[in-house]
């Protein structure tokens, strides 16, 4: 149990490392990117990645099944069983590839059909190159994350986020070479390729020769197919959803204005989606911790009620102190930052991302509920809702564009996120899931006071301090982030959340004391 316990912290430890350094990277990496692609190849890649991107729709939400019957069959030590359901998924993921090349094999050759004239011939040509490649990453990642998903199964999350970080930093050191040496999107995608692959076979030695699992693909349960079909199907809904939610905006946005607008919204999505990364990164490494609290025999459902509630609102606090000043960083600091980070010609992409992080912040604070609905197997009205909301922000999406452009895609998306993730999913959680959704919103209102002034000095800034240039804008977010640790510190943080911070400062001052104390000895 200590083991497992020291997992978990490390793993939340590394994965906003690892959020850190991705963010980093993006710094440094993106900007070089973007100059020497131009807009135009730019949003043509970025536009090519989302189309690929939605024929993950393709897994049917399979993959989030293993963990749920993992976690059965490990609590009575039924390791049979156990292998049997690896061999059933390869088995699945497999055939999942296959279709999904054959899929982005029509796509590649039907591409007038995506982006009619949105792109010129030369364009259309590198976008062909691009969907062959991209839709073998994507096929044979897929089967990849089937021995992902046992490695997480097993908490091994110091080694399933170590191996990620080495991932992110090779990705760049690989692929700016290339870039510089002219092969643009083709060599960025083709050398991202290699990685993947590379990182795929890790996965898989890992697996087999340090976890010792094996695969059997006969004889498997009876019914379970029928099982696994029924749990995932409206998780898959809610994959459709994501997918039209997160690509669409793109690919509408290069179909009726081209794809150098295309690279201006996905700028501010980038910027989204590094804001997003935070909120998931430890919502995830719950996971299994959630699982076991809805399968323990030895609590009853008061108990369990009460256990979820405490930790849907325990991670969600922990969610909110590092997204709301993400946040107010991105309101205050985020124009000039883009204007230095992406150069000129981006000023609308603070727009998009200031739009997307005020709709989503408190979304993002309960992403922990989406495992929590999976495990309780609650989770159906979500897909269907989700679809619902998608559908919405595709009609609004289509209808704004042309009067609004970028922002117009944005506003529909920033709709389907309010209605959907704030007030339909919350009246769910709340009477569906049994998390007591009162008090969560109790804890976010009492947070926000520790918010006024931050909020106050980030006024003071955009009113009489210029941070156009990189040594201002330094010292700007450097004080901003000390004047909200302090106010956040004495106004929101519980005993629970200071000790957080606190306890390994002591452990590192007790262990230099020791240190000192041997020595002198």
């Amino acid at each position: 149990m200590g083991k497992q316990v020291n997992q978990l912290k490390a793993g939340a430890i590394i994965s906003y490392v690892q959020m850190a350094l991705n963010i980093i990277i993006g710094i440094v990496y993106t900007p070089v990117m973007l100059r020497i692609l131009g807009k135009g190849e730019y949003g043509l890649y970025s536009t090519v990645a989302s189309t690929i991107s939605t024929l993950s729709i393709l897994s049917l939400g399979l993959n989030s099944g293993y963990i749920r019957y993992f976690s059965k069959y490990k609590k009575n030590n039924d390791m049979t069983s156990i292998y049997k359901l690896n061999g059933l998924f390869v088995s699945i993921f497999t055939v999942i590839g296959i279709v999904m090349i054959l899929c982005g094999a029509f796509l590649t050759a039907n591409l007038n059909l995506i982006f009619d004239t949105g792109l010129t011939e030369k364009e259309y040509a590198i976008a062909r190159i691009l969907m062959i490649l991209l839709t073998i990453s994507l096929a044979t990642s897929f089967l990849a994350g089937v021995f992902a998903h046992i490695i997480s199964a097993n908490e091994r999350f110091v080694f399933l986020k170590g191996l990620g970080m080495i991932k992110m930093v090779a990705g760049p050191l690989l692929t700016l070479p290339l870039l510089l040496l002219g092969y643009g999107s083709i060599g960025m995608v083709s050398a991202s390729l290699f990685i993947s692959l590379v990182t795929d076979s890790i996965y898989f030695y890992y697996v087999v020769k340090v976890l010792k699992y094996k695969f059997y693909f006969r004889n498997f349960e009876k019914g379970i197919f029928k099982s696994l079909f029924v749990f995932t199907g409206f998780i898959a809904l809610n994959l459709i959803a994501e997918q039209i939610n997160h690509n669409l905006d793109k690919v509408l946005i290069t179909r009726y204005l081209g794809a150098e607008f295309t690279a201006v919204y996905a700028v501010g999505y980038t910027l989204y989606t590094y804001y997003t990364s935070f909120a998931t990164a430890i919502s995830g490494v719950f996971t299994p911790r959630v699982h076991n609290i809805v399968n323990a025999t030895d609590n009853d459902e008061k108990e369990r009620t009460n256990k979820i509630t405490e930790l849907f609102v325990r991670v969600g606090r922990i969610q909110y102190i590092i997204l709301a000043l993400l946040t107010l960083g991105i309101i205050f600091f985020g124009y000039e930052f883009i204007t230095i980070w992406a150069g000129k010609g981006y000023d609308d992409a603070y727009f998009v991302v200031v739009l997307l992080v005020i709709a989503s912040i408190f979304p993002n604070t309960q992403t922990i509920g989406m495992y929590i609905q999976r495990a309780l197997n609650t989770h159906k009205f979500r897909g269907v809702m989700y679809v619902i909301i998608a559908f919405i922000n595709i009609v609004l999406t289509i209808l704004l564009i042309p009067p609004f452009g970028i922002i117009g895609a944005t506003v529909g998306t920033m709709i389907s996120q309010i209605v959907g993730n704030i007030i339909i999913m919350n009246t769910y959680y709340h009477k569906k899931c049994n998390i007591n959704i009162f008090d969560y919103w109790k804890n976010m209102i009492s947070m926000s006071k520790g918010l006024i002034l931050p909020i106050a000095f980030g006024i003071v800034i955009k009113m009489y301090f210029d941070v156009s240039t990189i040594p201002m804008m330094i010292l700007g977010i450097a004080v901003f982030s000390c004047i909200y640790a302090v106010s956040m510190w004495l106004f929101a943080l519980n005993k629970y959340e200071k000790n957080l911070f606190l306890s390994p400062i002591k452990k590192i001052i007790k262990k230099n004391n020791h240190g000192e104390e041997t020595y002198d000895s």
